[in-house]
């Protein structure tokens, strides 16, 4: 079962305010518009854990005893698994004159105790108007109209307020759109439903405001969820945003985060079998959803009726992909066979023999100022790959207007290195990010028939598309091959196909590896490096390399170069 969680679950829990509010959604609220419109709520054993993990707070004795752990809670589940129940649920709790939503004191056993928010205002922001009722807005006002307690609130399309002894005592309103001036109101909690669709730059910079809102009142601890399945990659969105982070997290590069995430998909492997999911077979379509869904909401979904979507005639696999399987990375998106590669092809603690210079192709790529630079070397007589060199732009040798820059010295020591203990027969790099300089020194000294610029931008499109083909068809016929270095198989698994509006002889549409987005944090100059480094061999054989040992004769013995 594939779960990306971070902070992960403690092996000792935090405290946490979460039992009495699950207890109160259950015994006060209900299920909002479609079919248990009314039905008594139920958590299942997912939601418990991400409401106990959403109000953890510091233990007895820190110096933030009692406070919230966490100011950002994200929650990645797959379509229909009941987010916006869940946030609408959430916000009903937030809202409500008896809801244990802050701490309030410790118990006799050491448990914090909770107690309702004064004068609550909660925004719940939608990215159209039109969906206000049909997300978390509508799940709050059917509770609070049709949940035995409505006689708490007084609820209409634009407000829900809660009633207190002297009327009016907080409330929630759906937001659409744009903020404007009550949106700057001191928020004590919000809720933002499908953060994947907030990529345009009204909703982002919406969502910027009410972030910005939360510190304006420290003494309620004010916070804020946010639900949705995966989104596009490449889109900019609050939901891509808030993976990076977490993804940031996981590498120990945030100290003590204020955001938990808690995302579950489908892997690409059955976790009962091992064997790959192949999408084209309804059983395995299921078996995947399943994984998607996890155990509680697998029990009661439709799985064969989801998984027989794929089949309806001008079917989208990939937003299928995206929201069934909740895969920001569909397999179809992705430019090359990842689990083949370091699976099948993998060949651990192979190495291509440098004592015989051994006749090599490189390929170069990458850029001298806030990305990587990848050095591959590919053996022409095997197909064997390894990665020769991976430079990363040096915090402490910044160049002259501050930006980040890698060593030149380092790269063209590395350069030079492979130059001296292979027989280099061609080398190809893409000089286009900062490296032209030094590619034509390396052609003036090893040779221009040798050294040679491949531009894999829009001067080269075409070639570097039949070039990424061929990479990747190398790859699924098992001819290249590879020593199981983990950064080049991280390269491989983050190159992404993006079309160029181009097609081939056969008129097959042609695509070139790229990043997700052009700032992403998924790094691919091995995979680019390593694609012309195969390419490098290609022509090179194509010009009359042999792919052959080669043997030489010495007075006593025939030795194989």
């Amino acid at each position: 079962m594939t779960t990306f969680i971070v902070p992960s679950f403690d092996e000792e829990p935090w405290p946490s305010l979460g039992g009495p509010i699950c207890d109160l959604i259950e015994e006060r609220a209900v299920f909002g518009p479609g079919s248990l419109k009314g039905e008594p709520a139920r958590l299942d054993d997912e939601k418990r854990a991400a409401i106990w993990k959403a109000y953890e707070v510091y233990p007895r004795g820190h110096e933030l005893a009692g406070r919230r752990r966490f100011r950002r809670v994200r929650i990645s589940w797959r379509k229909g698994t009941a987010k916006t129940e869940f946030g609408g649920w959430v916000a009903f709790v937030e809202l409500h004159s008896e809801g244990p939503v802050r701490f309030d004191g410790w118990d006799a056993d050491g448990n914090p105790v909770g107690r309702p928010v004064r004068d609550p205002y909660i925004p719940l922001l939608a990215t159209t108007q039109e969906q206000v009722m049909e997300l978390a807005y509508g799940v709050l006002y059917t509770v609070c109209t049709e949940g035995p307690d409505a006689d708490l609130f007084d609820p209409s399309l634009e407000r829900i307020i809660r009633l207190g002894e002297r009327g009016a005592d907080g409330k929630a309103v759906p937001l659409a759109g744009s903020p404007n001036a009550r949106d700057g109101a001191r928020t004590t909690f919000q809720y933002y439903d499908e953060t994947h669709r907030l990529n345009s730059p009204t909703a982002l910079s919406a969502y910027e405001a009410m972030e910005a809102n939360l510190p304006k009142r420290p003494l309620d601890d004010p916070w804020s969820l946010g639900t949705t399945t995966a989104g596009e990659p490449g889109r900019g969105s609050v939901a891509e945003k808030d993976k990076d982070e977490a993804e940031l997290i996981s590498k120990g590069e945030v100290d003590e985060p204020e955001l938990f995430y808690f995302h579950r998909e489908a892997g690409t492997h059955d976790p009962t079998t091992g064997k790959e999911y192949d999408l084209s077979v309804m059983a395995d379509r299921i078996e995947a959803i399943r994984e998607a869904s996890g155990p509680s909401v697998a029990a009661w979904s439709d799985l064969r009726g989801i998984a027989k979507q794929w089949d309806r005639p001008r079917a989208d696999p990939r937003y299928l992909e995206r929201t069934w399987l909740n895969r920001w990375t569909q397999a179809e998106a992705q430019a090359f066979d990842a689990r083949r590669w370091k699976d099948e092809l993998a060949k651990v603690g192979a190495t291509i023999p440098r004592r015989v210079r051994r006749k090599v192709t490189l390929g170069f790529d990458g850029s001298r100022w806030k990305d990587t630079t990848g050095l591959v070397v590919t053996d022409i007589e095997t197909g064997l790959q390894q990665r020769f060199g991976l430079w990363a732009p040096d915090y402490a040798d910044e160049s002259p207007d501050g930006t980040p820059e890698v060593r030149v010295h380092e790269v063209n020591e590395g350069v030079d290195e492979a130059f001296k203990v292979f027989d280099v027969v061609r080398m190809y790099l893409d000089p286009a990010q900062g490296w032209d300089e030094q590619g034509a020194t390396w052609a003036g000294k090893y040779g221009p028939k040798k050294v040679l610029f491949f531009y894999t931008d829009s001067r080269n499109l075409r070639r570097t598309a039949e070039m990424c083909r061929s990479y990747a068809g190398a790859i699924k016929a098992g001819e290249v091959t590879n020593d199981g270095d983990e950064d080049l198989a991280s390269h491989i698994a983050n190159a992404q196909k993006r079309e160029i509006k181009m097609v081939d002889d056969e008129g097959q549409p042609l695509w070139v590896m790229s990043k997700e987005r052009h700032d992403s944090l998924n790094k691919i100059d091995l995979a680019m490096a390593g694609g012309l480094s195969w390419q490098a061999r290609l022509d090179a054989i194509a010009s009359g390399v042999s792919t052959s040992p080669t043997y030489f004769y010495t007075a006593s013995t025939t030795r194989r170069r």
